[in-house]
């Protein structure tokens, strides 16, 4: 057993301190988030909770035991009462938003890179619903399986990707499934996209006996307002080619994309990658 010397105690002191620090800083624009959507805290501490119980029940068993409701409460701070209470809320359904959006992004991706679908390598052609060899129909049937193609151009057209020329056909307006008028899609990527940036994170602080996970930024404080429109155009344009040539090499190795593809598992992989801006303090600027 460690003996805990003060010197160990501060170690562990300073490190509570650091990561109080760092969830503040999580919590803050999440916080914003809630109240803007009117979130009460109440809510929002019953889903801590809820959480707090699911991960102590799944992560951190013994000896791969099940997980008592004892130790659960235990390692959450929780009475047992409350982890019984919780245990029986009902689990977010997220399931199906998610098998949605990964249809109608495959259906965007063939769209994109078939060369069925192409008028060149950067112009998409116009389609048809169906009744055509390469229509629309036939590109959901090739792309996303079983699903009827009315729901997806339905969805498409909704989130602003497709739209109906005067000539009857079904325009692509971009080149990427990211819905600029869903709200709903895009509080789901919030929870979807933020919790694999942390899941990486976790790895690559805890699970030293494992492969750490590219995560690189690139981040400057001093910079002047005159060029920071000339490189958020630059990191648009930069980032989205990485992006796509990332999903092209992807999509080659995809059974849903391509079925011919043999091999053991299901593994799902992403990169992400996002622009921030802050404006820092004229004093910090001056030092």
């Amino acid at each position: 057993m460690t003996k805990v010397t003060p010197f160990l105690l501060d170690i562990a002191m300073k490190l509570q301190k650091i990561l109080h620090q760092s969830i503040y800083a999580i919590l803050r624009p999440l916080i914003r988030i809630l109240l803007r959507n009117n979130i009460s805290y109440p809510a929002f501490d019953d889903m801590v909770r809820k959480a707090y119980v699911e991960v102590a029940e799944r992560e951190f068993t013994t000896d791969k035991k099940k997980q008592t409701n004892s130790r659960i409460s235990t390692l959450t701070g929780l009475s047992r009462k409350e982890v019984k209470r919780l245990q029986e809320l009902p689990e977010a359904e997220t399931e199906n938003n998610v098998l949605r959006y990964n249809r109608a992004a495959r259906v965007v991706y063939g769209w994109v890179h078939d060369e069925n679908y192409q008028e060149s390598a950067s112009q998409q052609k116009e389609l048809a619903f169906d009744n055509d060899e390469y229509s629309f129909t036939q590109l959901v049937k090739t792309y996303s399986g079983d699903i009827p193609p009315r729901t997806i151009l339905d969805e498409l057209v909704r989130i602003g990707l497709v739209k109906h020329t005067e000539a009857g056909k079904l325009k692509l307006l971009k080149r990427a499934y990211i819905p600029e008028e869903g709200l709903n899609e895009k509080i789901q990527y919030l929870g979807k996209d933020v919790s694999t940036l942390l899941q990486t994170m976790d790895r690559n602080i805890y699970q030293k006996e494992l492969t750490a996970f590219f995560q690189r930024k690139v981040y400057y404080d001093n910079l002047p307002d005159e060029c920071i429109e000339e490189l958020k155009k630059m990191i648009a344009k930069n980032s989205q080619l990485l992006l796509e040539k990332i999903d092209k090499t992807m999509a080659e190795h995809d059974r849903d994309v391509n079925p011919a593809v043999d091999g053991t598992g299901r593994n799902a992989i992403g990169i992400g990658i996002y622009y921030f801006e802050d404006e820092v303090s004229q004093e910090k600027t001056s030092d």
